[in-house]
Formats: C-alpha cells, structure tokens, sequence
C-alpha cells in the first residue's frame, strides 16, 4: 500500500534543499507551497518571472497537484495561457510519479524560450523600423514616378486652380472698376474738395514765399505802353485799333 503522506513530505524535503531561495510553505494541511521561477536574463538583462502555486491531494502523486500562476512579472496573457497548459500536459505524463521538480523544470524552459521570442521580436521590430525608414528617405529623394496617368491628373487639377484664380481676380477687377468714381462724383461726393484751395491758401498765411527772381526778368521784356502812345485814348477803344 502506497505511504502518500510520506512520499509527500520527502519531496518537501527535496524541493527546499533545490530552490533555498524560492521555495515558500504555505500550508501544512494540505500541504501548499509556492516556488518562484525566474528566467534566464535577456537582452539588457530583462527577465520574465512566475510563481507557482502547488497543493498536494491526499492521493497525489498517483493524481495531480493543484497548480495555479500565483503572480508573475512581464509576461502576457498568452504565456500564461501556455504555462497552464503545459503544466497540464507534464502532469498527466507524469502521473504515479513525484512531478514537482518535473513541472517547475519545465516552466523554466518556457519562460526561457519566452525571453528569446521577446528578443527575436524586437530585433525584427528595430529591422521594421529600419526599413520603413529607408523606404521614406528613398520616397524623399527619388518622390513619386511620373506616369502619364498621374501626370494627367495634376494638369487637370493644376488648370482647375488657374482658371479658379483667374475668374476669381477678374471679378475683383470688375468690382473695382463699378466702384471707381469720376472726377465729377469725388467732387460731388466730397465737400472737402469745395474749399481745399482757399483753406490752403488760409492756412499758408504770411508763409506763402515768392520766388522775386521771376519778375526781375520782366524789365527786360519789350513790352508797349498804351499810356506812352500819343494817340492813345482809354475812354476810345476804337484808338488801340487804329495802330
């Protein structure tokens, strides 16, 4: 007859001399306890961590230990979904037989694999990136190839712009030239215009300044003088006309 608790308790023992550090008694009756398990580190040292939660049945190992993720770190909901199901899987293989070690072997080997993908994931990402941005840079200097399609399609949207400015700076001009008065409306619109030269004139004052020089000249002017004309009459208009 199979001593269950006694194959129990020396597992107990096994596994706290293997995982000193990581092993953790939660309960006596039934017996409970977790173990951390820690991934190897990866790129810039990352690391993916679980741990594990195990309670043993009054009959394990001829069944299965409850197992259950108690926390981890950096792992998503599809590696916790995998862990689960490998620990399943190990479990039913390794049934009749103590498995702890086994199944916390075998976790070991996920999240290292986890950590891989995790790097080989960002490589192809910093890759991506490379390429797209190279691609941009190539689209920078070279642009798009001129196709008689494309081609055609901007003469048709670049004439839709001219004659759009075209009709748009002819409406303008059309406006201007109705609201353009002559010289009579500015006249009439604009009293201002009714005593501009006598203001102008007000507001000179004593300024105004006369050039003198015009009128030296004038002495040298042969100019004929009614008043030295002997036959010169004023009150006879008739006697300038007899000349």
């Amino acid at each position: 007859m199979t001593d269950y608790g006694e194959e129990q308790r020396n597992e107990l023992e096994a596994l706290e001399s293997i995982y000193p550090d990581s092993f953790t008694v939660l309960s006596e009756n039934p017996p409970s306890f977790t173990i951390t398990v820690t991934s190897e580190a990866g790129e810039n040292d990352e690391t993916v961590q679980t741990t594990l939660k195990f309670t043993y049945g009054e009959k394990y190992p001829d069944e299965a230990p409850l197992y259950e993720i108690f926390s981890q770190e950096n792992l998503e909901d599809n590696d916790v979904s995998d862990i689960l199901k490998l620990l399943a899987l190990q479990a039913e293989e390794n049934l009749g037989m103590v498995m702890i070690f086994t199944l916390v072997t075998a976790v070991q080997e996920k999240l290292n694999e986890i950590v891989d993908q995790i790097k080989t994931r960002r490589e192809e990402e910093k890759k991506q990136k490379e390429k797209e941005a190279e691609e941009a840079e190539k689209q920078l200097f070279h642009g798009t190839p001129v196709t008689i399609e494309n081609f055609l399609n901007w003469k048709a949207k670049f004439d839709a712009e001219l004659l759009e400015i075209k009709k748009k700076r002819m409406k303008e001009e059309e406006q201007a030239g109705k609201n353009k008065l002559s010289g009579k409306q500015l006249f009439e619109t604009d009293h201002n215009l009714d005593t501009s030269d006598i203001q102008f004139l007000e507001d000179a004052g004593n300024n105004v300044e006369v050039d003198e020089s015009l009128f030296q000249e004038m002495d040298d002017l042969e100019l004929e003088d009614d008043e030295d004309d002997p036959d010169y009459n004023p009150a006879d208009p008739e006697s300038d006309s007899a000349d």
